[in-house]
């Protein structure tokens, strides 16, 4: 809801009531040129929609603008020229640019590795040639890689590596609320501040609203923890705002980083109910892949300044784990306008010879996500889809069940965790490919949010990862064409309203 107000749909809202109140107004005053005003009103939303059809986006964000655009043309053209001007938006693309290129020589890939992956499988070496070119993300060997079934497990092992802390901590996490899991978090880094370690923590935003003081940064800088908000939420006009930093990041001395679904609440964790059993996934790695979650942090944390010192942070000792198959931590970001985590999604689908096995909490899909998912079964892939019984946010879900009639039409399988919520955001296929990281199915994720996770390939954790997807199955209630025609028609009017906005939500 708080995204809802403060993001594009408030605007929208907004701009719907101007421009009724101004019709209204305008009407009366201007009746005698009634014609001239509706013409000019039609002739500029005209101009606006073949803008709009002729610019390089994705066509399910094309036809969701068009719909007001047309619908209202004068405030809905207006709407649109406003959110593609946006001046902060505009800075934040230049300096992520600039940082990553002024970073690429920190993260270069090791030719031999590179060399040795594209000889065991080209489609696996050309998938890693396509994160290092687009995002300056390489593929690692020898990567120790830890997989955690449930939040619980992730905190227990996150406590034992921070108590190894002895040069620096960062933190980067989308959700940060007071309560236990955090403050125990938050005595062991006190400790270690006191021992010397240097500690970032970095949260989003959004958490200034509800879940934290509005000053809560400076709290932790009187403790010794240095803090930041990544775009602190105003009441404005800001579609920037839209482009919230969804990562869950912590990296210790450049050796052992974790990522995932879990953020620093207690409900990540169980010690709090809200939507039932709250079913999450975490992942470690150890060794020379940390490189790349330290760098994304330091970008992140950078955005707002001028001088680093990365060498201290990123050309560390760290020991090689002998582990077999290869690791290629990532990235995405929404104003670099590739959509790297989707296409490692789509790579993932469209090889898939035997299965993809899918922990999603949203399923708000683009037609290219249609299109895979839905071929994929056709061709005899099972393709297994496993969404939350108990939602988080009823509009979601609401729009999630629009697409289970198309995706179980063409063979996919769609079960429901029956005891509560899922948040793990996990791919299994082939037990030889996976993801573990934080980029749900759906349009935030996929491309407005700063995102990232880790891609696995013939690594020995990815049985454990299938063998999760397997025991959380058996927890599970199957969906059928029979449960969708059941559902209430008011959900079922309000899921397909929601469907027609759902990229600009």
């Amino acid at each position: 809801m708080i995204q809802i107000v403060f993001g594009r749909t408030g605007v929208v809202i907004l701009f719907l009531l101007l421009q009724a109140l101004i019709l209204l107004i305008g009407f009366d005053l201007l009746r005698q040129y009634i014609v001239l005003v509706f013409g000019g009103y039609a002739l500029f939303g005209l101009l606006i929609a073949i803008i709009i059809i002729n610019r390089e986006e994705n066509p399910a964000f094309q036809i969701s603008w068009l719909i007001p655009v047309l619908l209202i043309p004068f405030f809905g053209g207006l709407l649109y020229l406003f959110v593609q001007s946006q001046f902060g938006y505009r800075v934040l693309h230049k300096r992520v640019g600039t940082l990553v290129e002024e970073t690429r020589t920190y993260n270069e890939q090791e030719t031999s590795v590179a060399c040795e992956l594209a000889e065991k499988n080209p489609s696996e070496g050309r998938l890693a040639g396509y994160t290092y070119a687009q995002g300056n993300y390489p593929v690692f060997r020898n990567t120790g890689v830890k997989y955690f079934p449930l939040g619980e497990d992730k905190f227990e092992e996150m406590l034992i590596q921070l108590e190894k802390a002895e040069h620096f901590i960062f933190l980067e996490y989308f959700i940060v609320e007071e309560g236990y899991m955090w403050g125990r978090v938050l005595e062991v880094l006190q400790r270690k501040v006191k021992q010397g370690v240097e500690v970032r923590m970095m949260y989003d935003g959004m958490c200034c609203l509800i879940l934290l003081p509005y000053h809560y940064p400076r709290q932790l800088e009187a403790l010794g923890i240095k803090c930041k908000m990544f775009a602190p939420i105003y009441p404005m006009l800001s579609t920037i705002q839209n482009n919230r930093d969804h990562r869950k990041i912590l990296v210790i001395d450049g050796k052992v980083a974790f990522t995932g679904g879990v953020n620093l609440a207690d409900e990540y964790i169980n010690r709090k109910v809200r939507f039932g059993h709250w079913k999450d996934t975490a992942i470690m790695i150890e060794g020379e892949a940390v490189r790349t979650f330290t760098l994304m942090f330091l970008q992140m944390w950078n955005l707002d300044e001028k001088k680093e010192d990365y060498e201290r942070y990123l050309n560390v000792d760290v020991k090689k784990s002998i582990s077999a198959g290869y690791v290629i931590p990532y990235g995405d970001s929404p104003v670099d306008h590739e959509t790297l985590a989707e296409n490692i999604y789509l790579d993932i689908i469209n090889r898939a010879v035997n299965y993809v096995h899918i922990m999603t909490p949203y399923l708000i899909l683009d037609q290219e996500l249609i299109t895979a998912l839905t071929f994929a079964a056709k061709r005899g892939v099972d393709v297994t889809i496993i969404m939350p019984h108990i939602p988080d946010k009823k509009y979601a879900f609401a729009l999630a069940k629009t697409y289970y009639p198309t995706l179980l039409r063409a063979g996919v399988n769609i079960f429901e965790y029956t005891p509560g919520f899922v948040h793990a955001k996990v791919f299994t296929s082939d037990d030889e490919r996976a993801v573990v990281g934080t980029v749900n199915l759906d349009y935030r994720s996929l491309y407005l949010h700063f995102e990232c996770g880790v891609y696995l390939y013939q690594t020995s954790e990815i049985a454990d990862i299938e063998r999760d997807m397997q025991e959380t199955l058996k927890k599970c209630q199957r969906v059928t064409l029979v449960d969708c025609k059941k559902e209430k028609l008011r959900t079922k009017i309000y899921g397909r309203v929601l469907r027609l906005f759902a990229p600009l939500m």
